[in-house]
């Protein structure tokens, strides 16, 4: 998960600086992947509680 928003982030500030005007999509992308890492990190905690 951290590999992939390091590779999408990357990309949306490239993309952002020659089109500021794409911020929203851009955070939407990244958030998506943010979102893989929030899912392991629930998934981790309902193991390690059984």
């Amino acid at each position: 998960a951290g590999i992939a928003v390091g590779i999408s982030g990357a990309a949306a500030i490239g993309a952002m600086a020659e089109k500021p005007e794409i911020l929203g999509r851009a955070l939407i992308v990244v958030g998506l992947a943010e979102g893989i890492a929030i899912y392991g990190l629930i998934i981790s905690f309902m193991i390690l509680t059984q």
